[in-house]
Protein backbone atom coordinates (compact mmCIF):
# COMPACT_ATOMS: atom_id res chain seq x y z
CA UNK A 1 0.00 0.00 0.00
CA UNK A 2 1.00 3.29 -0.80
CA UNK A 3 1.88 5.43 2.05
CA UNK A 4 1.01 9.45 0.71
CA UNK A 5 -0.57 12.46 1.57
CA UNK A 6 -5.05 12.33 0.85
CA UNK A 7 -4.81 16.15 0.37
CA UNK A 8 -3.90 19.48 -0.98
CA UNK A 9 -3.14 20.58 3.00
CA UNK A 10 -0.96 17.28 4.32
CA UNK A 11 1.16 17.85 0.40
CA UNK A 12 1.71 21.02 1.41
CA UNK A 13 2.83 20.47 4.74
CA UNK A 14 4.89 17.40 3.12
CA UNK A 15 6.68 19.77 0.50
CA UNK A 16 7.28 23.03 3.25
CA UNK A 17 8.98 20.76 5.66
CA UNK A 18 11.64 19.66 3.26
CA UNK A 19 12.11 22.78 1.56
CA UNK A 20 12.32 24.57 5.31
CA UNK A 21 15.01 23.03 5.57
CA UNK A 22 16.31 23.38 2.47
CA UNK A 23 15.78 26.95 1.17
CA UNK A 24 17.86 29.52 2.74
CA UNK A 25 14.98 32.33 3.10
CA UNK A 26 12.77 30.01 5.36
CA UNK A 27 10.86 32.41 6.56
CA UNK A 28 7.52 32.38 4.71
CA UNK A 29 8.30 29.24 4.62
CA UNK A 30 7.80 28.35 8.15
CA UNK A 31 4.86 30.84 7.90
CA UNK A 32 2.75 28.88 6.03
CA UNK A 33 3.59 25.68 7.85
CA UNK A 34 1.71 27.54 10.48
CA UNK A 35 -0.81 28.90 8.73
CA UNK A 36 -1.70 25.62 6.79
CA UNK A 37 -1.74 23.62 10.05
CA UNK A 38 -4.80 26.11 11.64
CA UNK A 39 -7.41 26.25 9.32
CA UNK A 40 -8.71 29.37 11.25
CA UNK A 41 -5.61 31.30 9.83
CA UNK A 42 -6.26 30.27 6.27
CA UNK A 43 -8.22 33.60 5.58
CA UNK A 44 -4.81 35.49 6.07
CA UNK A 45 -2.98 33.45 3.07
CA UNK A 46 -4.28 36.46 1.06
CA UNK A 47 -2.13 39.16 3.22
CA UNK A 48 0.68 36.23 3.16
CA UNK A 49 0.29 36.72 -0.29
CA UNK A 50 1.23 40.21 -0.63
CA UNK A 51 4.24 39.50 1.52
CA UNK A 52 6.09 36.84 -1.03
CA UNK A 53 5.16 38.74 -3.90
CA UNK A 54 6.95 41.59 -2.43
CA UNK A 55 9.90 39.14 -2.07
CA UNK A 56 9.20 37.69 -5.31
CA UNK A 57 9.47 41.69 -7.29
CA UNK A 58 13.11 42.10 -5.09
CA UNK A 59 14.48 38.73 -6.84
CA UNK A 60 13.09 38.87 -10.24
CA UNK A 61 16.10 40.03 -11.69
CA UNK A 62 18.89 38.17 -9.90
CA UNK A 63 17.96 34.76 -8.51
CA UNK A 64 16.34 31.99 -10.91
CA UNK A 65 16.15 29.90 -7.04
CA UNK A 66 14.49 31.71 -4.81
CA UNK A 67 12.23 32.37 -7.79
CA UNK A 68 10.82 28.89 -7.87
CA UNK A 69 10.88 29.09 -4.31
CA UNK A 70 8.59 32.63 -3.98
CA UNK A 71 6.61 31.01 -6.75
CA UNK A 72 5.69 27.74 -4.63
CA UNK A 73 4.76 30.12 -1.65
CA UNK A 74 2.70 32.22 -3.46
CA UNK A 75 0.68 29.03 -5.40
CA UNK A 76 0.53 27.80 -1.46
CA UNK A 77 -0.90 31.04 0.13
CA UNK A 78 -3.49 31.39 -2.29
CA UNK A 79 -4.54 27.83 -1.99
CA UNK A 80 -4.83 28.23 1.76
CA UNK A 81 -7.04 31.87 1.31
CA UNK A 82 -9.30 30.02 -1.38
CA UNK A 83 -9.59 27.08 1.00
CA UNK A 84 -10.74 29.97 3.29
CA UNK A 85 -14.05 30.55 1.29
CA UNK A 86 -13.38 34.24 2.02
CA UNK A 87 -14.46 36.75 -0.70
CA UNK A 88 -12.13 37.87 -3.69
CA UNK A 89 -10.99 34.66 -4.27
CA UNK A 90 -7.37 33.70 -6.03
CA UNK A 91 -7.87 31.82 -9.44
CA UNK A 92 -9.82 28.50 -8.79
CA UNK A 93 -6.88 26.35 -10.22
CA UNK A 94 -4.47 27.77 -7.47
CA UNK A 95 -4.87 24.61 -5.27
CA UNK A 96 -3.29 22.30 -8.98
CA UNK A 97 -0.52 24.01 -8.93
CA UNK A 98 1.09 23.45 -5.59
CA UNK A 99 2.30 19.78 -6.70
CA UNK A 100 4.00 21.07 -9.98
CA UNK A 101 5.60 24.12 -8.60
CA UNK A 102 6.83 22.16 -5.29
CA UNK A 103 8.46 19.78 -8.05
CA UNK A 104 9.95 22.59 -9.77
CA UNK A 105 11.25 23.83 -6.59
CA UNK A 106 12.76 20.62 -5.32
CA UNK A 107 14.39 20.40 -9.18
CA UNK A 108 16.06 23.76 -8.48
CA UNK A 109 17.04 22.32 -5.44
CA UNK A 110 18.72 19.47 -6.71
CA UNK A 111 16.29 16.84 -5.79
CA UNK A 112 16.58 14.35 -8.86
CA UNK A 113 13.39 12.58 -8.24
CA UNK A 114 10.03 14.58 -7.75
CA UNK A 115 8.95 11.61 -5.04
CA UNK A 116 12.04 13.48 -2.74
CA UNK A 117 9.43 16.61 -2.59
CA UNK A 118 6.19 15.05 -2.46
CA UNK A 119 4.97 11.43 -1.68
CA UNK A 120 2.44 11.86 -3.84
CA UNK A 121 4.33 11.28 -6.90
CA UNK A 122 6.24 8.08 -5.03
CA UNK A 123 4.96 4.63 -7.00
Amino acid sequence: MRNHPTDIISAMLEMLAIFENACEDGDTLRRLSAMASNRGAWREGHALFQQIRHKTLKAEKRDELALAQYAFEEICAKTLYNLSHSPAPFDADSAFWVVPLGVELGRRLGFTEPSQVTSLLRM
